[in-house]
């Protein structure tokens, strides 16, 4: 059964319009500038920089009688009451575990808010396994984090796993340089963003989720003399 991994932040999951939603909120309840959105978001990073990091910056900058601890918990409670999962994102999974493949997420940072996001989205109920950095021991784009995701899947260890497995993701470094490294094919959700590595490259891109999806679904494989290549319908791309 083929296997579809799915990066969790900014691809399943709007991450950075959550923290915008709360970083918003937090400088209305502060009675700070509303133009400081840029300024935090831009320390933010995407949610790459380390959180002791931007939030003590913020605690410097404001001048709030704050412990770091206490902006963690008001942060980490403000982003997951933010966050959701599309509607177009859980029609997109719905139909790959239609057409019969295995899903699971593949995500690096802290397992206990990574955990929450995917409880509290519904995103549990879609997928057949997770995989969290924090709690593999092991992060993208280390191969070991996506050969435990399909074991979790139910892929035996000593299977050619990697013959019939996608991986979608957003972030180069983790994501796309992970698949490469671990045999795998994948999917670059660009974001209106040009390709800027010059090591590797994904095998096919598309602005967002549910396109990805459609990329992998109308793959299939054609087997030719010793090798296996695949062909994507409608694109001519081959990977």
């Amino acid at each position: 059964m083929p296997l579809l991994l799915l990066d969790l932040d900014n691809t399943l999951l709007p991450r950075d319009a959550a923290f915008q939603a709360w970083a918003a909120g937090f400088l209305s309840e502060y009675g700070l500038p509303p133009s400081d959105l840029d300024w935090l978001t831009t320390i933010d990073g995407g949610g790459y920089v380390p959180r002791s990091t931007v939030l003590g910056a913020a605690l410097r900058r404001y001048g709030l009688d704050l412990s770091l601890d206490a902006l963690l918990t008001h942060y980490r409670r403000g982003i997951n009451s933010h966050i959701h999962c599309p509607n177009s994102h859980v029609k997109a999974l719905r139909a790959a575990r239609t057409a019969g493949w295995m899903l699971a997420i593949v995500s690096n940072g802290g397992t206990g808010a990574q955990v929450e996001k995917i409880r509290r989205t519904g995103l549990g109920a879609l997928v057949d396994a997770w995989v969290v950095s924090e709690e593999a021991r092991c992060a993208k784009p280390d191969p070991l984090i996506f050969e435990i995701a399909a074991q979790r899947c139910g892929v035996p260890p000593a299977a050619d796993w990697a013959a019939d497995t996608w991986m979608i993701g957003d972030h180069a470094p983790a994501d796309i340089a992970g698949a490469e490294v671990a045999g795998i094919r994948s999917v670059w959700l660009h974001h209106g963003r040009p390709w800027s590595e010059r090591g590797y490259r994904p095998t096919l891109s598309a602005p967002g989720l549910p396109e990805a999806v459609e990329l992998v679904l109308g793959s299939h494989p054609v087997l030719g003399p010793g090798t296996r290549s695949w062909t994507v319908a409608g694109t001519g791309t081959t990977g």
